[in-house]
């Protein structure tokens, strides 16, 4: 016994460096005759897009494999972006355990993974199987079912408890026996047993395959010196959490204040600007001493589930069955045309001969492309054997170049970094000084009735600065001692490029009041009269007036955010050129201690409106002749136009008066063509209603003449209507 216990210390003593070895992410280079190294993690490169790319060395000599471990969860990303560089060697290949689902395991298997859940359900998973129980009552038979049932707990008030009841069958017959008060159930196929040994292994092996191993194959350099040494690098891109960048900006005041609680610099100058980078180290792996680089920008990143195997769904068709053959009647033949018999040679002989195409050998395989040099990145050898310099391996070289170009800052720090797995690390990324100048910020959406304390900062350097929060300090603050530094607030920072500058506010000046007046208007430009067509060209203005009151104790140089609006241009002020954003004009207006100044800014939009006259009545006409706005001429040729839309108007009001007489006229001849059929014939109320009718269609024939008078005048009306509207021309 002791020395069982001694050499099981003992191995464990052997497999503990390996073990640390694989935990630290370095593995050596195995297999008979193979040159040794070691890939350790050498170079970490983290991008704002969320992925880190981590690079590991080797020294190698010779044939080499070299094996490095990653988290399971970053085994799609490797396979994705694994990249092999070798100073002189060959490429050779990447493998890697399979990924195994748990699914597999059970493919052969009578039961699933859900069956082990419970006794009972594994248990009617293997229905057919044969069962031993143990304890005193002993039965040997084949599972028929288990089924569950609710029974009463003796001595207690209604409660109840689940049991399941097996069912074998016995060579006494059927058999019963209760899960729960079995001592013991066992299948006495060693087999079935081995079977459910190999699924219980397969879930706990799965719960615990965290990590895998990689073996990258590196091949000796051809025709060279195989023993000499030479360097491998083995890099990947895998997901890694956001690093962060935050500024401190520094200012000196002489002790003035803007808002009577929070200092402001005196006068306008530099600022001493410190960036700092936020990273944390959840690799799963301790750094240690690697090469660290930050890169801010905006690249595409996407994910792929490489690591798990996928089956192509097939269509699936019904097997073939031959069907019953009913033969028909003979009824003779016929004799063939010549067509026909012209024809039946060649058909058999391309039934006889294959085509010429069919008989040459087929083409000779690909042939795989030789081992790569290890020098350049695999995604520069030429696909599928395409030789170098090929348009295939230009067109992947001119993508590289465009990449590499792209708007991208990187971060690098001068000096190995370690960070243990889990850690956080500040990085400082910038550290210079900066032109500032004070400015008071309105945003009429942010404080209606308020500007921001503000700060404009310009990026003099060569290097954009990415987007963070900044905190603002104030040395030499009022009422503090020499050199002491107080907190002013925080802003936010978008990405500022070099040579551009941000508006950063940090405060709200209570010392300066600003109200705002919006008066819209409209002014007539141009009014043209063209075939019945008035076409007027009209600007709309909008016109905002900001009267801002100062604040008392010093001067301020306010810049005012104007909404912009699409299609409309600012008109004035006239003689600046302010600055704009995607929203809102920026405006700059200088406010002396203690006055009051006013700033109008107005819009300006030209559009046409085009009024056909022939669709208006005679007083909308007349309401558009009245606008003083127009010329004077347009307004006489509109009033003309309105008296002839009159005349017109009348004219047809009488046609519709006459349509009305007759229409009651007709009515009332009806009404008195069914007395008439009602009243005795000769009797004296049957000749007056003779009469009214004779009134009544000499009436008619009156209207009749009328109305063709009058339809006739209300078309000369128009026909003058038309004839002047068209002549009108201004």
């Amino acid at each position: 016994m002791t020395r069982a216990i001694l050499l099981a210390s003992t191995a464990l003593l052997m497999a503990a460096p390996a073990a640390a070895l694989a935990q630290n992410g370095t593995a050596n280079s195995t297999g008979d005759g193979l040159g040794g190294g070691q890939l350790a993690l050498t170079r970490v490169l983290l991008s704002t897009g969320g992925v880190g790319y981590f690079e590991y060395e080797a020294t190698v000599s010779g044939d080499a494999d070299l094996s490095l471990e990653v988290r399971r969860d970053q085994v799609d990303d490797v396979l994705k972006s694994i990249v092999v560089y070798d100073d002189k060697g060959g490429v050779g290949t990447i493998g890697l355990p399979g990924a195994e689902p748990l699914e597999t395991a059970f493919r052969e298997l009578p039961f699933s993974e859900g069956d082990l859940g419970s006794p009972a359900a594994l248990l009617n998973a293997m229905r057919g199987a044969e069962v031993t129980s143990g304890g005193s009552r002993q039965l040997t038979g084949r599972l028929m079912s288990v089924t569950e049932e609710t029974v009463r707990l003796p001595g207690s008030d209604g409660a109840t408890a689940t049991r399941h009841r097996v069912t074998l069958m016995t060579a006494d017959g059927l058999r019963q026996l209760v899960l729960e008060e079995a001592d013991a159930l066992r299948f006495t196929d060693p087999a079935v047993q081995s079977q459910i040994d190999r699924a219980l292994s397969a879930v706990a092996e799965n719960a615990r395959r965290e990590r895998r191993r990689l073996t990258v194959h590196s091949s000796a350099p051809q025709g060279g010196q195989p023993a000499a040494e030479r360097r491998v690098r083995v890099g990947y891109v895998a997901e890694m959490p956001l690093w962060k960048a935050t500024y401190r900006l520094s200012l000196s005041q002489s002790g003035q204040t803007q808002n009577g609680t929070q200092g402001q610099p005196a006068k306008d100058g530099s600022g001493a600007l410190q960036g700092w980078a936020v990273l944390e180290n959840l690799s799963g792996e301790d750094w240690r001493g690697v090469d660290l680089t930050v890169v801010s920008g905006n690249p595409v990143t996407l994910r792929q589930a490489l690591y798990t195997p996928y089956f192509v769904e097939r269509p699936e068709v019904p097997v073939e069955v031959l069907g019953r053959i009913l033969p028909s009647a003979d009824e003779g033949t016929v004799t063939l045309n010549d067509t026909r018999a012209a024809m039946r040679p060649q058909s058999e002989v391309s039934r006889a001969a294959p085509p010429a195409e069919a008989m040459a050998a087929p083409p000779p395989m690909a042939t795989a492309p030789a081992p790569a040099p290890m020098g350049e990145p695999l995604a520069k050898v030429a696909p599928h054997g395409a030789m170098a310099g090929t348009p295939a391996v230009a067109a992947v070289r001119g993508a590289e170049a465009g990449a590499a170009e792209g708007a991208q800052v990187l971060f690098h720090y001068p000096q190995p970094v370690s960070v243990p797995n889990g850690g956080t690390l500040m990085m400082p990324i910038a550290a210079r000084s900066l032109p500032v100048e004070r400015v008071a910020l309105y945003q009429p959406g942010t404080d209606a009735r308020h500007p921001l304390a503000s700060l404009r900062l310009r990026n003099d350097g060569d290097t954009a600065l990415p987007p963070g929060l900044l905190t603002f300090y104030d040395r030499n603050a009022a009422g503090g001692a020499a050199g002491a530094t107080a907190y002013v607030g925080d802003a936010r920072m978008a990405t500022l490029p070099a040579g551009d500058s941000r508006l950063l506010s940090f405060a709200v000046d209570q010392a300066v009041t600003i109200d705002r007046e919006e008066r819209p208007s409209r002014r007539l430009s141009r009014a043209t009269l063209a075939d019945g067509v008035l076409t007027l060209s009209v600007t709309d203005r909008q016109s905002t007036t900001y009267t801002v009151a100062g604040a008392p104790d010093a001067d301020r140089n306010v810049v005012i955010e104007h909404p912009r609006r699409a299609g409309w241009e600012l008109a004035e002020p006239a003689d600046t050129k302010p600055d704009a954003t995607a929203t809102a004009y920026r405006l700059p207006l200088a406010v002396p201690a203690g006055k009051t100044v006013t700033l109008t800014a107005t819009l300006e939009r030209p559009r046409q409106e085009r009024i056909v006259l022939t669709d208006l009545s005679a007083d909308q006409i007349a309401a558009r002749a009245s606008a003083p706005e127009l010329p004077a001429e347009v307004r006489q040729a509109l009033t003309t136009l309105a008296g002839l839309r009159a005349a017109v108007a009348e004219k047809e009001r009488r046609i519709a008066e006459l349509e009305d007489e007759r229409t009651e006229r007709i009515a009332d001849q009806d009404r008195l063509r069914e007395n008439l059929k009602a009243l005795p014939a000769g009797s004296d109320l049957h000749k007056r209603t003779l009469a009214k009718m004779g009134e009544a269609e000499n009436r008619l024939d009156g209207l009749a003449r009328d109305l063709t008078a009058a339809r006739a005048e209300a078309e000369k009306a128009r026909q003058t209507l038309r004839e002047r509207v068209k002549a009108m021309t201004i």
